[in-house]
């Protein structure tokens, strides 16, 4: 494999969807306040997001390979990571320009905003690239922070972000909206650590899949999981969301075999692999109906 392609292969690129998504939940949310955003501002803020996520796999992948967990770690297709460095360990360097690279590049399209919008894009911006810088090496050392900050970075941050980006407003749907981001990634993240966690344990990581447990992480994955649908009604039934986004629940079905099913095939990998695969099909098929929900 040419380095080229090994960098290419470590930014992850098949799950750089979910960067969009959430950025799409933000102008699905501008369009359902009436405000017709501009196409620059639009395409800037889509690049940003994917850009962003690039960076945070590539500087993820460089960390993994530097502390040798790349080395331990049995990879699946939804965890573990992309393999890209252990096969071609001459791209390290190359990864790790990349991810620094690819986030220059996003603090540059930040800086452009914040001159457009003020301060509230330096709170959200400023906490989006720590979260990039800090993730592998110390959030993922706190059982808590390292449940939330994957949460916090698609939610609140990219998707209020993509609001006030786009010279929308901070109102309760957007809110909603966030919380949804918010709950369901952190909840991809936590039943993707399930298949790592005794290789994390190894080089010091301390999630609560190895803090409570397989057994209580795939418990707090199914309320994570069913608590984002409640928000959805929740908005929808108080109004504060449209309708229409009560359409997020045709993934439910789902989303309830998931809960049933993942604390019984914890120790079957082929069992699980299915389970992840569902789950991230579940986090995107339920982001793209609660966007198209909200544009209807």
């Amino acid at each position: 494999m040419s380095e080229t392609v090994a960098v290419v292969r470590a930014s992850r690129p098949n799950f750089l969807l979910l960067a969009p998504l959430c950025a799409g939940l933000g102008l699905a949310l501008a369009w359902q306040q009436g405000h017709q955003p501009e196409l620059l501002h639009t395409t800037l803020v889509f690049l940003g997001a994917v850009l962003a996520h690039a960076a945070v796999n590539l500087l993820n992948e460089y960390d993994d390979f530097r502390s040798g967990l790349d080395m331990i770690t049995r990879r699946t297709p939804f965890s573990g990571g992309s393999g890209a460095l252990p096969e071609t360990p001459s791209a390290a360097r190359g990864v790790l320009w990349a991810g620094l690279g690819t986030l220059l590049l996003v603090v540059s399209i930040g800086l452009y905003f914040l001159w457009l919008r003020g301060l509230p894009m330096l709170v959200l911006g400023a906490a989006g690239v720590m979260l990039v810088l800090t993730y592998t090496r110390w959030i993922t050392r706190s059982p808590l922070l390292c449940l939330l900050a994957p949460g916090m970075g698609f939610g609140p941050i990219m998707v209020l972000g993509t609001v006030i980006a786009l010279g929308a407003r901070l109102d309760t749907a957007a809110l909603f909206c966030a919380l949804v981001a918010l709950l369901m990634v952190s909840e991809l993240l936590l039943i993707n650590q399930i298949p790592d966690a005794e290789a994390d344990r190894k080089i010091g990581r301390r999630h609560l899949v190895i803090t409570l447990g397989p057994e209580k992480a795939a418990r707090l994955v199914a309320a994570l999981l069913l608590a984002s649908y409640a928000v959805i009604a929740a908005g929808a039934l108080g109004g504060f969301l449209p309708p229409t986004t009560l359409l997020a629940f045709a993934s439910l079905p789902a989303a309830l075999w998931i809960g049933a099913r993942l604390p019984r095939v914890l120790t079957t990998p082929e069992a699980l692999n299915r389970v992840l695969g569902t789950n991230v099909a579940v986090l995107l098929s339920t982001l793209a109906l609660l966007m198209a929900g909200l544009s209807l």
